[in-house]
């Protein structure tokens, strides 16, 4: 018997040798193939009956069904009558109830709105019924510089860690707050003319110019460096073009403040609702500032709003300007965003454009294009699944995935929830009744 095993021992041995090759293992997760539906990848053209393959969170393929290869052991999903495009991309959002700078000064660079964001709010998982996978979250519009942003993955988290994007040296990743105009005038130490306001800006990049200038100058010597100041670091993280300026800025001569300011010190500058950016369109080209827009279709607001006009999207098109859209939310729900592209090109927009501005546009404000934005291999699995065309106001977010995980589901009951609203559909803000019992007390 021990003669026997072991000459077949022998001989699974040389059948090994005789191999040479080592067998190998895939040792990945399995991926998923969606199959069947018409694929909108943003910067390429539309696929009629398409493929797309996931894996470990990231796109592998994306094309046409009659050529492109599903692996044998991916887990097909039937898509078929579908439209699958890329998450998209929120440039300007207040969700889960952050706040920023406080009474004390109109500039306070040193603030972090992700110190004071609850990632359990209600307000993410309705964002994610809009298919909303990538939000830059920032504190409001009150100062000419309320903190720093903080840009996220709309995933469910349970602390801001889990759902902050970071660099490759894992920092987490974000822009600055800036505003003008009335929002900022007040009482002092606010100021109170717009004169004022431009002066106090001024004043506070200057002297981020002077820290920088020693910085530089000390080198790695720690004891000619000047004393630690976080408002400077945060300053001069925004000279060098470590963070963006995302700039509240609605009245045309406001617009231009903010690109005189730009150019004087040298920072990247996004420009946030231009309300009367169609004004000063040619100047916002020549100075190649992204602009990111709302498309508010209903009265009220500020007054600095007045001279909003849907046409804004299609002239800032018409000129050569990167431009997005954004929420605002709550200004505007979140599980509306789709709709603003259907208005834009309702106005005038062209529709390549107008869902480039859902996606693709954003990332590129957020300088996250090269992750986020479009369908296409190596970036990261964040796409839709939508029961009809994008523009229709028939359509529905069926499926948001994020990282290649499901985030969101119409067909489950918890999450249809907050997309069409109701009792539950935001348990955070749930009244408090000395009588009342309900799920929210379990």
């Amino acid at each position: 018997m021990k003669t026997r095993y072991f000459a077949v021992l022998l001989t699974l041995c040389g059948s090994a040798r005789a191999q040479e090759k080592p067998l190998v293992f895939d040792m990945r997760p399995l991926p998923h193939a969606f199959v069947g539906a018409r694929i909108v990848p943003i910067g390429a053209p539309e696929i009629e009956n398409g493929v797309l393959i996931v894996r470990s969170g990231t796109i592998e393929a994306v094309g046409p069904a009659a050529s492109t290869t599903v692996p044998a052991d991916a887990r097909r999903i039937d898509v078929a009558g579908m439209v699958i495009m890329p998450g998209l991309v929120d440039t300007h959002s207040h969700i889960g109830g952050g706040w920023g700078a406080d009474s004390s000064d109109p500039i306070q660079p040193d603030v972090r709105v992700l110190d004071s964001i609850n990632v359990r709010d209600s307000g993410f998982q309705k964002a994610q019924a809009g298919g909303l996978t990538t939000l830059n979250v920032m504190p409001g519009s009150g100062h000419l510089l309320s903190g720093q942003t903080v840009y996220i993955k709309n995933k469910d988290g349970r602390t801001i860690e889990d759902v902050a994007i970071r660099d490759k040296d894992g920092n987490m990743l974000g822009g600055m707050k800036m505003a003008n105009g009335t929002n900022s005038q007040s009482g002092p130490p606010f100021p109170g003319t717009r004169s004022k306001s431009a002066a106090l800006v001024r004043q506070k990049y200057v002297k981020a110019q002077e820290y920088r200038r020693k910085l530089m100058e000390a080198r790695d010597d720690p004891e000619n460096r000047p004393e630690r100041d976080l408002e400077m670091e945060a300053l001069v993280d925004v000279l060098e073009g470590r963070r963006v300026v995302h700039h509240h800025t609605h009245r045309n001569d406001d617009i231009i403040t903010v690109l005189r300011l730009a150019k004087e010190f040298g920072f990247k500058v996004v420009l946030h609702h231009v309300s009367e950016g169609w004004k000063v369109a040619d100047e916002i080209a020549a100075a190649n500032a992204p602009c990111s827009i709302i498309l508010v279709d209903s009265p009220g607001g500020k007054i600095e709003a007045a001279n909003l006009v849907m046409q804004t999207g299609g002239m800032l098109e018409k000129t050569g300007v990167l431009t997005a859209f954004h929420t605002d939310d709550p200004i505007t729900d979140s599980r509306l965003f789709l709709r603003m592209a259907a208005l834009g090109v309702r106005a005038g927009m062209s529709r390549e454009k107008a869902l480039e501005a859902l996606t693709i546009a954003g990332a590129r404000m957020l300088e996250l294009d090269g992750r986020v934005g479009s369908l296409a291999p190596g970036k990261d699995a964040d796409f839709l699944i939508l029961s009809g065309d994008p523009l229709s106001v028939y359509t529905k977010v069926e499926q948001t995935w994020i990282d290649g995980i499901k985030v969101f589901d119409r067909a489950d009951p918890k999450d249809r929830l907050f997309a069409v609203g109701g009792y539950g559909a935001g348990h955070d803000q749930v009244m408090h009744f000395c009588c009342f019992e309900g799920p929210h007390d379990q």
